[in-house]
């Protein structure tokens, strides 16, 4: 009779083991987001897609030239840039800061009224660690903002109308990844090599971000993004407005929407948006002509293409990032 009911214990572990497993979110590539038709989203699954095959992305990095996807996409540019009247920094008379964008969008089904899902919990710090818990953060003051008080490039992601961290509804927080596998070592290689006269490569990413909800009129003007024609009930974003290295800014904006035709559910539409600098991009390709360094060229680590990527992280590259964060947050609503 024991071994009889110690069997079945084990059976009903290894159902709800299997149970829960099956319950985590899956992700299927599409070509877009907003082509695929709601009626096909299945529960449980993320739709996904990147720029990287897009007609616009050089084919050396899979990367979109800013000015081509804000001339192009005036939409996306309104509702992902920083602020909608950004562009590329001057940095002086003669010479313009070229940048190069990462985008990708994702939508899934939840089983819920948009009504009943509140995304005014996620604007904390709680939320930053769960979907990505390799980074730490600590809060920050609109004294601490970079771009409130630089007169340099970080200057210029400053909106005109405001400064940073002074929204009392927002909070902004000062975060740091440092990288993972064998990037550090390779980075540390790399500022061996170095001239002395110039400054190492740190071999972690810094950033400033404010964290908060998106609210009218901006908010009923998000369909318009989306390209679905529903109640938008809530808008959580996180703008990345500084960051040490590499990357100019970003952004993360995820949208809930009521179903079109189903009253019990929901659709959330993500999008996480990486701006990076060309200046960056171009002057260290000179690591693929050096053997040691060949895994270290910043584009081919930024789209996951190098040997060094590993993990869930920033260190794994933009795509597999992009993907992770995503389903984290599918996973986190679902099971709100």
């Amino acid at each position: 009779m024991r071994l009889h009911r110690a069997a079945a214990l084990i059976a009903a572990c290894v159902a709800t083991c299997a149970g829960a497993a099956a319950q985590e979110f899956q992700l299927e590539d599409v070509p877009a987001a907003a082509s695929i038709p709601i009626a096909q989203i299945k529960p449980r699954t993320v739709i996904f897609a990147d720029q990287r095959n897009d007609k616009l992305a050089d084919s050396a990095t899979g990367l979109i030239p800013f000015d081509d996807w804000a001339r192009s996409r005036p939409v996306q540019r309104r509702f992902l840039s920083l602020f909608p009247s950004f562009v590329e920094p001057t940095l002086n008379q003669q010479t313009k800061l070229t940048l190069s964008v990462y985008q990708a969008e994702a939508r899934f089904r939840l089983p819920r009224p948009a009504a009943a899902l509140d995304l005014s919990r996620y604007a904390n710090v709680a939320f930053l660690e769960q979907i990505d818990p390799a980074v730490k953060h600590r809060p920050i003051t609109a004294g601490d903002a970079v771009p409130n008080k630089d007169t340099g490039v970080a200057a210029h992601n400053r909106p005109p109308n405001r400064r940073w961290c002074e929204d009392a509804k927002a909070i902004c927080v000062q975060s740091r990844y440092m990288f993972e596998g064998k990037i550090p070592a390779g980075i540390h290689l790399a500022n061996k090599l170095r001239e002395e006269s110039k400054r190492p490569i740190p071999d972690f990413i810094e950033f400033q971000s404010e964290i908060g909800l998106v609210t009218q009129p901006h908010l009923a003007e998000l369909p318009s993004l989306t390209g679905l024609d529903s109640t938008v009930t809530g808008g959580l974003e996180q703008n990345i407005f500084w960051v040490n290295q590499v990357i100019q800014f970003g952004k993360l904006l995820a949208i809930l929407q009521q179903h079109p035709t189903e009253r019990d559910a929901a659709i959330a539409t993500v999008y996480i948006l990486i701006v990076v600098r060309n200046d960056v991009l171009n002057k260290q390709r000179e690591y693929s002509k050096t053997p040691v360094l060949r895994n270290l060229v910043p584009a081919q680590l930024l789209m996951g293409n190098s040997s060094f990527n590993s993990g869930d992280s920033l260190s794994a590259g933009l795509p597999k990032y992009a993907r992770s964060r995503i389903k984290a947050i599918a996973d986190m609503m679902e099971r709100e």
